[in-house]
């Protein structure tokens, strides 16, 4: 479904050559101050136009239509609205019978009946998540002092991430890349056992993020090579410090006030300037695809904003949950 949080709840919108897309988020505490103007700075972040993304290029405007009066939040729904205005619809036309490879598009087709938004992807776009940075823009407002910063450590297999754009726009391909996220300031408590752990709740919303295909937390893959005693991160000091930092500040599920942090693996973009070969599905014959359309050379480089703002939204729907659920603490 397009609905996740239990507390701060988010649903999101629309299609990406639609009239509109956005998020409606349910459970936000009055009182909040919000301002349009506040969402600019991640929206920004979020946009194209380096070297490497799309040139397809949309004033991206929050509309707050609803839950904000006087500046403030009143405690009802919540929705921001992004209107589309730069579209070329015609460039996704023979995609309805010749599907891009790697791409949402044959599956889409098979599971809606073709009834589907097939333009720039429709539901399936990377452009849908700008609900998620909006609602991540109010989600950070809620959890601070606790800081969360998301960068792009790697792209095509290489630190030197300019070069490997660059290489992969001269071949007419893309590029997938590597985001690490970190969360400071911590409280130690934050996840429920097994289902609701941290990591269960924060890899639910990140493989919503259109081009995901992996995360690992802490030591993640690299756990497997060591030993116990390589990997158990001692403690230092009485609230929980510890020496080493392999768990990724959870342990059992709940956080454990250190630092937490995670990995992604984000794929390259499925469709290329490059001729392929694949399936014409409407005459039965693999055909050379010649994809029209705008798109990024390296879809990664807009990862690391999204990727804060889903970890906002799981952080504010725990920290809510928390206050809602009371707990008897046997001090030591």
């Amino acid at each position: 479904m397009n609905t996740f949080g239990r507390i701060f709840r988010i649903h999101i919108y629309g299609e990406s050559h639609g009239n509109e897309l956005g998020v409606i988020i349910d459970g936000c505490p009055s009182g909040l101050e919000i301002d349009e103007k506040d969402f600019f700075s991640d929206i920004e972040r979020r946009k194209s136009g380096a070297k490497g993304t799309t040139p397809r290029i949309e004033e991206d405007l929050p509309k707050i239509k609803s839950g904000v009066f006087n500046g403030k939040t009143t405690g009802a729904p919540i929705i921001i609205g992004f209107e589309n205005k730069n579209t070329k619809s015609e460039d996704y036309r023979e995609l309805l019978s010749f599907p891009r490879p790697g791409h949402a598009d044959f599956t889409a087709k098979m599971k809606f009946g073709g009834f589907n938004d097939h333009r720039g992807g429709g539901h399936f776009s990377g452009r849908l998540t700008l609900g998620l940075i909006a609602a991540g823009v109010i989600a950070k407002k809620i959890i601070n002092p606790i800081m969360v910063k998301a960068t792009l450590i790697e792209a095509g297999g290489l630190e030197d991430i300019e070069k490997a754009i660059e290489e992969a726009m001269k071949k007419n391909d893309s590029i997938g890349g590597i985001v690490d996220c970190r969360s400071e300031n911590l409280s130690v408590g934050l996840g429920e056992p097994f289902f609701d752990s941290f990591e269960s709740l924060i890899s639910h919303i990140v493989f919503a993020i259109p081009a995901i295909k992996g995360i690992e937390f802490g030591s993640g893959f690299l756990a497997a090579k060591m030993t116990g005693s390589q990997h158990n991160d001692t403690f230092v000091d009485v609230k929980g410090k510890t020496n080493t930092n392999y768990s990724g500040g959870i342990n059992g599920g709940i956080t454990n006030g250190n630092e937490v942090y995670f990995r992604v693996a984000v794929k390259p973009t499925s469709s290329i300037a490059a001729p392929q070969q694949t399936m014409n599905f409407e005459t039965g014959e693999v055909q050379k695809l010649e994809i029209k359309g705008r798109h990024d050379t390296c879809i990664a480089l807009r990862v690391p904003v999204v990727l804060e703002a889903a970890t906002a939204i799981v952080l504010a729907d725990l920290i809510m949950l928390e206050q809602k659920i009371p707990r008897i603490v046997n001090k030591p």
